[in-house]
């Protein structure tokens, strides 16, 4: 593929519209292996509990990115003494016993949706009035539930009309009993129990409804139980967290498995073997079950303890609900358009409030490139067409990026607008990208 200059690529999110990139088809199957950097959700998990521990924690295997480095200031202005080495991959962090010193602060989270959710629960726990806000795309995403499971905490949270920005005035966030929706977004509930042991009583969580992005809530709490914190996790629906202190500890941090889909996507659509490293089915993220999608429609798989190969066959659409594992629908529909037969991907009504509208968004762009799509509530089902070259929209979507990004190994004449956005999860992806694709060249 063309790469374009990247001092040119668009800062932050911006969209500019001179920014793109051309992906070169490959002569033949991909074959190789590669080692990804560090998972963000994990990552801006355990800074949150390295923050409350008490002491000091090292992160190995950080990833460096803008969602990463936007929690990480934000958490230094809240008076967290971060000591981050980006390059090496490696972050010490001061705790503050579950005192965090600031009384004021005005955090700019851009687009990183964990990192405001995350963080306007944390300062809940504190004492002062913080404002959180971020881009105008954070600012049409939902954040009125966790706002008002704050309000049952008798914090003082106000939001425009469910959505940011938000205005915390922290007097110390009390423990009680919640109720929370399962079906908008993991991220309230991850907050919430990110920020229970610092709270001044026990708390309790009542899901109602379907739980989105399970695999989520469990990577919160394996990560919380690294940091010394238990929460007892009564029934499927119900959790409890009693005041306790997070640990200092050195954490290591696996290679971001949502980045691995396309790279095992990529074996997928050009009949090739790529190997990932560093994840197995033992992992903490639950995005490693895109492997069993990519079987379901003909691929061998082969996990071995230090990674999981994917070897491309002849591929068949598939019926899937991705509700455990959400942020890999683009992915698999990058797939589907070379697949014999329709794919319909269900039970993700909620990707419409990410950093695009996942499913319209999606939509859009996959009948660019030829294919029928009949876009759902809460899905799509593609119908692969005779493909066609184009320039695709990405809506300063990383994962739209780098999803359709996989087609053009295989179409020809693909453009990636404003290839720039990935720098918000995966600065190094087109590189990489190119890396593997030089072994079919």
């Amino acid at each position: 593929m063309k790469l374009p200059d990247y001092a040119k690529y668009p800062q932050k999110g911006t969209h500019a519209l001179d920014s793109s990139l051309d992906i070169v088809p490959v002569a033949g199957p991909l074959h190789g292996s590669v080692r990804l950097p560090g998972s963000k959700s994990l990552t801006n998990r355990a800074l949150i509990c390295a923050a409350l521990a008490a002491g000091r924690s090292t992160l190995s295997g950080a990833l460096d990115s803008e969602d990463t480095q936007v929690m990480a200031k934000a958490l230094q202005k809240l008076g967290i003494a971060i000591d981050a080495d980006w390059t090496g991959a490696k972050l010490d962090v001061a705790g503050c016993g579950g005192r965090f010193p600031a009384q004021h602060a005005e955090l700019n989270l851009e687009g990183s949706g964990t990192s405001l959710r995350f963080l306007t629960a944390l300062v809940a726990t504190g004492r002062g009035v913080f404002t959180l806000d971020g881009n105008d795309r954070m600012r049409q995403r939902p954040i009125g539930e966790l706002i008002e499971a704050l309000r049952t905490c008798h914090t003082d949270a106000e939001s425009q009309s469910g959505f940011p920005p938000v205005v915390i005035r922290a007097d110390r966030l009390a423990g009680a009993t919640l109720s929370l929706r399962g079906d908008v977004s993991s991220q309230y509930l991850s907050a919430l129990l990110l920020a229970a042991p610092a709270a001044t009583g026990a708390m309790e969580f009542n899901v109602h409804g379907p739980l989105v992005s399970t695999p989520y809530i469990e990577m919160t709490l394996a990560v919380m139980q690294a940091f010394g914190v238990e929460v007892k996790w009564l029934d499927p629906t119900r959790f409890q967290v009693s005041p306790q202190s997070y640990v200092n500890r050195t954490f290591a941090i696996e290679p971001d498995a949502s980045a691995a889909s396309y790279f095992w996507a990529a074996a997928a659509v050009t009949g090739g073997c790529v190997r990932v490293e560093g994840l197995n089915t033992q992992s903490l993220q639950g995005d490693v079950a895109f492997c069993d999608c990519l079987k379901s429609m003909g691929c061998d798989v082969k996990e071995e303890a230090a990674g999981i190969t994917v070897t491309g066959r002849k591929l068949s659409g598939i019926d899937v609900d991705m509700r455990a594992i959400s942020d890999t629908v683009q992915t698999l529909a990058a797939v589907a358009l070379f697949a014999e037969g329709p794919t319909t991907i269900r039970g993700v009504a909620h990707i419409r409030h990410k950093e695009s509208d996942r499913i319209g968004d999606l939509a859009r762009e996959l009948r660019k490139l030829g294919a029928v799509v009949e876009e759902k509530m809460d899905g799509l089902r593609i119908e692969p067409g005779p493909l066609q070259p184009a320039a695709v929209e990405t809506y300063n979507d990383h994962r739209m990026a780098m999803s359709l990004a996989v087609a053009g190994l295989r179409l020809p004449g693909i453009r990636i607008i404003d290839p720039g956005c990935t720098a918000k999860t995966y600065p190094g992806f087109f590189p990489d990208l190119e890396k593997l694709a030089a072994t079919a060249r």
